[in-house]
């Protein structure tokens, strides 16, 4: 397992809770020495307008330190998409998120849909043709269905449920989707948290979620799967439960 990560993430880049201070430190501080860090590069604007209009792309320029850590982590979820093709699980520790970024607007604390560029990648270098997109963040990904609402190859799925029992099951059925797919990508939000905004799963419900990934990425694909990071703002817990999520995910 790999983790990609770029000390400019720890930039408190705006004043939301995605680029709060403290948060990505308290993930690298839980990650420790148990999995290897690689940095990423930057996309280019041509990765970017694989699913973004050319307006949209250059509006979030007027903002040079967004823009920048931006780039880099959309650059973060193309090195996790192509370490998992190449049979290598990985996870983008990556901000600012981005499920919330639409091909031509953005919200949410989103910029660029860090994911949906990742699989535009592969797709355009031929590598894929189908993609499971688990979504587990407590709020929906509108920006990544948007980008694909229209796509007969691309499974976006977001789990929901009133109580921990009835979303692991929809969390577990949308791994057992009939439709094909080549690689298994994880929108990883872990505001559902009972101690974040959601108040629903446990720790130990991370390590359930990325050990079905595994389970049906071996089963279905190759065992090709990757993550990125989208939601989570309790810092006294985001550590942990990325931690549990990554041990479920890695062999």
């Amino acid at each position: 397992m790999k983790v990609v990560f770029h000390p400019r993430f720890y930039e408190v880049y705006t004043q939301d809770p995605a680029a709060a201070p403290g948060r990505m430190e308290a993930i690298v501080k839980a990650l420790g020495k148990d999995f290897e860090f690689v940095e990423p590069g930057s996309a280019s604007e041509g990765d970017l307008e694989r699913v973004h209009g050319r307006q949209h792309v250059q509006s979030v320029k007027r903002d040079p330190q967004v823009y920048e850590v931006g780039i880099l982590a959309a650059g973060g979820a193309m090195l996790a998409a192509d370490l998992a093709f190449d049979g290598q699980p990985a996870f983008g520790l990556i901000r600012p998120p981005g499920h919330h970024a639409s091909p031509h607007s953005c919200w949410g604390f989103c910029y660029f849909n860090n994911i949906a560029i990742a699989i535009k990648k592969l797709v355009s270098e031929g590598k894929i043709k189908s993609t499971l997109i688990l979504d587990f963040d407590l709020h929906y990904g509108d920006g990544t269905a948007n980008t694909f609402h229209d796509s007969k190859s691309v499974v976006y799925f977001h789990p929901e449920g009133r109580d921990r029992e009835t979303f692991l099951k929809e969390v577990e059925r949308g791994f057992q989707t009939e439709r094909p797919y080549e690689i298994i990508a994880v929108s990883a939000g872990f505001d559902r948290h009972e101690e974040d905004w959601g108040g629903l799963l446990r720790t130990e419900d991370y390590f359930t979620i990325g050990a079905w990934a595994k389970t049906y990425s071996l089963q279905r694909c190759h065992g090709r799967r990757f993550g990125v990071l989208e939601g989570g703002y309790n810092h006294s817990v985001l550590g942990k439960n990325v931690k549990r999520f990554l041990q479920g995910l890695t062999d």
